[in-house]
């Protein structure tokens, strides 16, 4: 069956993300753009996907709990896990592992997170979106002993992104798929970077705002539909 997604989506705990990006609202946007599975990858943090989760529920929409994990070379990598529990795992091993500056939220905004019925119930006092100590060589390892898969993400964006960053795509880091913003330059990328012809490719909004979450176009042809029938497909090499 083809299910349609957005694998890569931020909330109000992103302090670039928008406040209007509750559990609700972005679940309930994703059910009136007609998507069959979200993941929440806020930066750094996974602290806001249970609320989404069961407000995922009460909408219709599967939420796979993820993060948008910043690497020490200052590269996004989109984290996806089978449960919220491994989530939470290695949320805490990243907050471990990361720089601690205090945010100043009249530049960067607010940190917020939220229940399911989108009530403030606490705020991160330090800015998240610094890099990790995770190395973008070994990400996809560490991920990996968390129950998750991790692939590069936005690969086509000129910042923050590997192919920005260092100019390929090592084979040695291990992944087997890869995120692009514009799916419309895959034929010139391939092109330029072979292994992308050895990658799975999907391509998600990264939205951190209501009006940029994109309507069902991309979709994975699953025999199911569940976190783990998702994260097997991306693990598994063409």
């Amino acid at each position: 069956m083809k299910y349609f997604y957005d694998l890569h989506l931020h909330s109000c705990l992103s302090p670039c993300g928008d406040m209007d990006m509750t559990p609700n609202n972005i679940t309930g946007m994703a059910k009136l753009l007609g998507l069959d599975v979200i993941a929440l990858t806020d930066h750094n943090t996974s602290l806001n996907c249970e609320a989404t989760i069961e407000a995922g529920k009460r909408n219709g929409v599967y939420v796979i709990p993820g993060m948008e994990l910043t690497t020490s070379e200052d590269i996004h990598a989109v984290c996806l896990f089978p449960t919220l529990e491994r989530a939470l795992d290695w949320s805490e091993y990243v907050d471990n592992h990361r720089i601690k500056v205090k945010n100043r939220a009249k530049i960067y905004g607010r940190q917020v997170i939220m229940n399911s019925e989108d009530e403030e119930i606490g705020e991160i006092e330090h800015l998240l979106i610094p890099a990790t100590e995770v190395s973008i060589m070994n990400a996809h390892e560490k991920v990996a002993e968390f129950g998750g898969i991790c692939y590069p993400a936005h690969i086509d964006r000129d910042s923050l992104s590997i192919l920005s960053v260092l100019g390929e795509i090592d084979p040695s880091c291990g992944f087997t798929t890869a995120e692009l913003a514009d799916k419309s330059r895959l034929g010139e990328l391939r092109e330029q970077h072979q292994i992308l012809n050895s990658l799975n490719i999907v391509t998600n909004s990264d939205a951190h705002y209501l009006e940029n979450m994109r309507d069902a176009e991309n979709y994975l042809e699953l025999d199911s539909l569940s976190p783990e029938s998702v994260i097997e497909y991306l693990n598994l090499k063409k």
